[in-house]
């Protein structure tokens, strides 16, 4: 467990930076720019105006000991979630679940940010405060997932494309106000299906622009190309798409002018096929992994924040654990959604006599997985259900 005095030198951005119905800063007096009266051009403060914001909330969420909880499923998969439970998807019973993450007592001290749904980032506790909050008080930067989902990508090989660039300057600006300081956009590419050169380079385009997009209004983008754990393909046809996907994402990137030092990545980690018959060790996949990141990713890049994509909690921990073992150029931590929270809800199960006992096992999946990020986790006095198989084959989010 990191001690107080460590926690508090981190880089944590004040709590005043974000409070809701903020107007654009005041630029600092080095960065004013003095020039003759004109006549008006419609033309605003693009970027460049919030690149120290940018650098300084990605430094915060990529602090040491810490990383991002992933509770941004769509209403539609949050009733995939309650159900499980036997809950009915409606808004109280996702508000209660929600109210439940974002309280559990200290969980700023191993999660740094939360990736919230639109409805959660403008919802309230089931106590009526706004769940932002609630999230700011325990030192935890909000975000918010801007990606419109999903939709078949015509002309490839039964591929698909992420929709979302439409509106999304508006939509972005708007998060802003209401708090959020990261935005997450996720599209995927599948291995059993190619990948086809039109998918990944629709994938790279398409994250390049909202990458952009998001600086320009102030939050910082998480970019995530997911390479769907879906075949039966080996950990090294894994590295060899996810080199091509890696290289096309950066080349866009810097072709939209984005700002490296003020992003954080959301990959994969490299992986056999979750139907392959030869299984990696952490070792393994902690090597291949760190190989692509050294080939592909620049140390500006502040943050790697890797999604746990259907592997089982301990698995995902015992990954990243190993990924910790040496020095590297970045932050490398987690962003994980079922691998933090599959035990939590079981433990839940709807009931609010479980409600801290589901917290309890939430602060024991983020303490391990802030341990794994030090490389100090060692597996020891894990459950039964942490280390069942989150895989589901063709999963939908």
């Amino acid at each position: 467990m990191a001690s107080a005095s460590f926690l508090k030198s981190s880089p944590i951005l004040d709590k005043s930076e974000w409070v809701k119905g903020q107007t654009l800063r005041q630029p600092s007096a080095s960065s004013v720019v003095r020039c003759l009266p004109t006549a008006p051009t419609g033309l605003t403060i693009r970027a460049g105006s919030y690149a120290d914001e940018l650098v300084k909330t990605a430094k915060t969420v990529a602090s040491p000991g810490r990383g991002i909880l992933a509770m941004d499923e769509s209403n539609a998969t949050c009733g995939k979630r309650l159900a499980s439970i036997g809950l009915e998807n409606t808004e109280a019973n996702r508000q209660a679940y929600r109210t439940l993450l974002v309280s559990a007592p200290g969980l700023g001290q191993y999660v740094s940010g939360a990736i919230l749904f639109e409805e959660t980032l403008y919802q309230s506790t089931v106590d009526g405060k706004k769940i932002v909050d609630v999230l700011i008080e325990q030192g935890i930067v909000p975000g918010i997932k801007v990606d419109k989902g999903l939709v078949p990508l015509t002309g490839s090989n039964d591929e698909s494309w992420c929709q979302g660039l439409d509106g999304l300057a508006s939509r972005t600006a708007a998060y802003y106000q209401q708090g959020a300081r990261f935005a997450k956009w996720r599209t995927v590419v599948s291995i059993p299906n190619g990948p086809s050169a039109l998918a990944v380079k629709e994938a790279a385009w398409g994250l390049a622009r909202y990458a952009s997009i998001a600086q320009d209004s102030g939050l910082v983008p998480i970019v995530e190309p997911e390479i769907l754990l879906d075949g039966e393909h080996t950990i090294e046809r894994t590295f060899e798409v996810a080199l091509k996907v890696w290289a096309e994402v950066f080349f866009y990137l810097a072709e939209n002018n984005v700002l490296f030092e003020g992003i954080l990545l959301k990959p994969s980690m490299v992986t056999p096929g979750a139907e392959a018959k030869e299984r990696a060790t952490p070792q393994q996949v902690a090597d291949y992994t760190l190989k692509l990141l050294h080939r592909r990713i620049p140390p500006a890049v502040p943050g790697i924040m890797f999604l746990s994509g259907g592997q089982s909690e301990v698995e995902a921990t015992l990954n990243l654990n190993a990924m910790n073992q040496s020095p590297n150029p970045w932050h490398v931590s987690f962003s994980y959604a079922r691998a933090l929270q599959n035990t939590c809800l079981k433990t839940w199960g709807g009931r609010p006599e479980n409600v801290k006992a589901a917290q309890d096992t939430l602060l024991i999946r983020a303490k391990a997985n802030s341990l794994a990020q030090l490389g100090k986790y060692t597996g020891e006095g894990e459950s039964e259900e942490a280390k069942k198989e989150l895989f589901v084959k063709g999963y939908v989010y």
